[in-house]
């Protein structure tokens, strides 16, 4: 869906879920002003039991200028009724009667959507969408703080401090707005309660150990999600605990927050895990969170318990200790393959792309990579290029090792991914895209690797980088080069054929 689709309409309502939180705010602010600038004049409301009551929020609200109203009694028809961060029909919202729906969110679908929709389950926040989706209508918002300040902290308090941002968009709005930090400050200082310091004191008596694993599970009371943070964070100082998972169950959503302090264990992937299937989670290496859909996990569930709390408490405690044991860790450094088993390939040439660092920025320059995968800093220099793979991937590599294993190309690079790979100078802030300087490459080929299918899961900390596993499922490919019995790597399953040519043995 496009914003601009609903200009079409005259009679518009923007309504968030009841109890509204700061993404909720955020994202209907950033709705309501762009249809304003495009001449509309919107309705900005919601419904339920409950007035906005959070010192925080209020704080927004006043100071940020947002033209929310408290409706419980609506009872008119909108020609087009928008929800933002939430979906039509859903348990948390109230219904409103209307001709036509819009839908715009972040959340795992749950119900039948209506054709006007933009539904992105793997972004951190709704503000982080509806910013996109004003920036492809060229419409900015980097020059109006107060939005900035919105959007900002809808993201922040939605990813726990943004200490669960995963999705480089996500990172990409963060970057850019002009945001009011001591008005952040403010409303993060007023986030927690005195009922919630008190219910963060009873959860955290309340906690269950399970010291073979040595994680601890926190269930509290319904509350802010950054409170979840606050329990989570204390409790990984403790001795002998090396993961924490604390959550809160309610009508709508099963909030979980994530912490771990050991490297064969990276939060984000461990959240995924927990909501695969049922919900949706991500993060950083350390800290992580997810939501996980009621209507889902009774669907998926085959237990004796029937209330929700025992129901989560049993799943939690099964994927968790599901995903501690399902792995066999590997060291490369360590390890040596036995390739009497394994079978003798050969890379098969690729187009693939390469930028030259000092064609984008001076040698010298720091600069900050972003990618689907991740940041990576980088100091320029007149001898390192970055290499664009087969989806989208994007690593440093030295000029004498590019030439060595690939030619240049003189067709145009011309592939699309998911998300742009972009350069930006850490300094100055100054961004450029990836792909529009890449000049295509020709892998040589030629290169030989041991490998086999994996039949069980692993995660490989490789010769060069002790700090960061990567992780291969049944299907997958481990593999060694020929040349080099300690560079162990894991190759995507579905990408196996498309890279390497097998050999007879």
């Amino acid at each position: 869906m496009y914003l601009r689709e609903l200009l079409q309409y005259d009679d518009i309502v923007i309504q968030c879920h009841d109890n509204p939180d700061a993404d909720a705010l955020a994202s209907g602010l950033a709705l309501y002003r762009y249809l304003q600038k495009r001449g509309k004049s919107p309705r900005f409301l919601y419904r339920g039991l409950n007035r906005i009551s959070k010192g925080n929020l209020l704080i927004m609200k006043e100071k940020l200028e947002i033209p929310i109203r408290y409706e419980p009694d609506f009872n008119g028809e909108a020609e087009l009724l928008v929800t933002v961060d939430c979906q039509y029909g859903q348990r948390n919202v109230s219904a409103i009667k209307a001709r036509n729906i819009a839908v715009i969110d972040h959340h795992q679908s749950t119900e039948e959507l209506p054709a006007l929709s933009e539904v992105r389950s793997n972004i951190g926040s709704c503000a982080t969408v509806i910013w996109d989706m004003m920036r492809e209508e060229g419409f900015s918002v980097e020059e109006d703080s107060l939005l900035s300040t919105a959007l900002f902290y809808g993201l922040y308090t939605d990813t726990n401090k943004l200490s669960e941002v995963s999705h480089p968009l996500d990172r990409d709005m963060r970057d850019s707005l002009t945001v009011n930090k001591s008005l952040i400050t403010e409303m993060s200082n007023s986030s927690i309660s005195l009922d919630e310091l008190k219910l963060t004191g009873k959860a955290i008596f309340d906690y269950e150990y399970h010291g073979k694993n040595k994680y601890i599970l926190i269930r509290a009371d319904r509350c802010d999600p950054n409170v979840l943070g606050v329990i989570s964070d204390f409790s990984m100082e403790t001795v002998g605990v090396d993961i924490c998972l604390a959550y809160f169950v309610s009508e709508q959503e099963i909030k979980f927050s994530v912490r771990s302090c050991t490297k064969e264990v990276h939060a984000n992937e461990l959240a995924a895990f927990l909501a695969d299937g049922i919900g949706g989670g991500g993060g950083h290496m350390t800290k992580a969170g997810g939501t996980i859909r009621p209507e889902k996990l009774t669907r998926v569930y085959e237990g004796a318990e029937s209330t929700m709390e025992g129901m989560i408490s049993e799943v939690f405690n099964q994927r968790l200790n599901r995903y501690l044991s399902m792995y066999r860790v590997m060291y490369a450094k360590d390890t040596l393959l036995d390739t009497a088993d394994m079978r003798l390939y050969e890379k098969l040439p690729q187009k693939l792309g390469c930028v030259r660092l000092t064609d984008v920025f001076p040698a010298g320059t720091m600069v900050e990579i972003r990618t689907l995968e991740g940041d990576i800093d980088v100091r320029v220099e007149e001898d390192i290029y970055l290499m664009i793979g087969i989806e989208g991937e994007v690593y440093p590599i030295k000029k004498e090792k590019l030439e060595k294993s690939y030619g240049y190309d003189d067709s145009p690079y011309d592939r699309t991914f998911e998300y742009e790979p972009s350069i930006k100078d850490v300094l100055t802030g100054e961004k450029k895209t990836v792909r529009q300087l890449a000049r295509s490459v020709v892998s040589m080929g030629g290169a030989r690797i041991w490998a086999k299918p994996l039949t069980e899961y692993v995660k490989l900390f490789t010769a060069w980088d002790e700090e960061k596993y990567y992780s291969g499922k049944p299907g997958d490919y481990i593999a060694v080069r020929e040349d080099d019995a300690h560079d162990i790597y894991i190759i995507n399953g579905s990408l196996f054929d498309q890279l390497y040519r097998g050999e007879e043995k």
